[in-house]
């Protein structure tokens, strides 16, 4: 049992930045280039560490607390969560609730430190984050809902044990779900159409505009805990699937590793073939997300 969970945690700290690598792989095959290496990442990570910090003089406490937290956070979270394994390494009953909050706080805390700084640039961003995630957390929230229903039990580990005997109901059920939270998946992790992790007008950023002012160690938290939180959100999404197929053991981890590697070049082929939506849009896809969760309870209801 200790080794399986020093194992989750390896994989938790060692593997979202070679997704984010596969993602950027599969942008560039589509473009036709050969791209940046699957581990630039990685490279990038340890170049910002050895920097230093330009910090302005009008920021408090309060912004390095945002950035420490981007990456404290998800790493807390992702312990909560099963990574193909029969359990998580934290597990309790009530931790998909835990779980939710969590996220929630990472947002908030962020936001303050983008408010922090001063910048009319990084306080027009966090308004948009928290405006947006809004919406999103009430579809994620009537998943957890779906999941709860479905299998008897407030706790992801007893969730994604699987069901003893699906139904064609549970099936239809978890599609929904699945398609929902793929677009609360973009829209939480900043991904396109929702966001552009890779421009730079301010006019139109979202999650990136509110980082603009960390430099060094404080931009690596940042990019590595988004990273986690991409591949812990990504992680539930593939459980969540995988409990409805009859598969335990070694058969189910491996189908959790196929899952995430189609679910991050399938990231890689929507921001390729996909433009960014209009700010006015991002709404009416986020209500489609809730509608989705919300279907998915009625029809375990009836």
């Amino acid at each position: 049992m200790r080794t399986m969970l020093i194992v989750q945690a390896l994989i938790l700290v060692a593997a979202p930045p070679l997704g984010i690598g596969i993602v950027n792989k599969t942008k560039a095959w589509f473009a036709g280039r050969q791209g940046p290496s699957l581990f630039q990442l990685y490279y990038d990570l340890f170049k910002l560490i050895r920097k230093g910090m330009a910090v302005s003089k009008t920021t408090t406490g309060i912004f390095f607390v945002g950035a420490a937290s981007s990456l404290a956070i998800p790493l807390l979270a992702g312990l909560m969560v099963p990574l193909g394994f029969p359990s998580a390494a934290v597990s309790f009953n009530g931790d998909l609730i835990v779980f939710a909050y969590l996220l929630g706080l990472g947002r908030f805390l962020t936001a303050a430190a983008a408010l922090d700084t001063g910048s009319p640039f990084e306080g027009m961003g966090a308004s948009r984050e928290v405006t947006f995630s809004s919406l999103g957390e009430l579809a994620f929230f009537l998943g957890l809902i779906v999941l709860s229903m479905i299998s008897g039990s407030i706790s992801f580990s007893e969730i994604f044990s699987g069901l003893s005997s699906p139904a064609d109901m549970a099936v239809s059920v978890i599609l929904l779900l699945a398609a929902s939270w793929t677009i609360v998946l973009l829209a939480e992790n900043c991904r396109i159409p929702f966001d552009d992790p890779n421009t730079h007008l301010e006019l139109t950023m979202i999650h990136e505009v509110m980082v603009l002012d960390h430099s060094g160690p404080a931009l690596g938290f940042i990019l590595y805990g988004a990273a986690i939180k991409l591949f812990v959100m990504a992680s539930l999404l593939v459980d969540a699937i995988l409990i409805v197929l009859p598969i335990t053991g070694w058969l189910k981890g491996l189908a959790y590793a196929a899952g995430i590697l189609f679910l991050f070049a399938g990231i890689g082929v929507i921001e390729s073939i996909m433009a960014r939506l209009r700010l006015v849009n991002i709404p009416k896809l986020l209500i489609s997300a809730i509608l989705l969760s919300g279907f998915a309870v009625v029809l375990l209801l009836r």
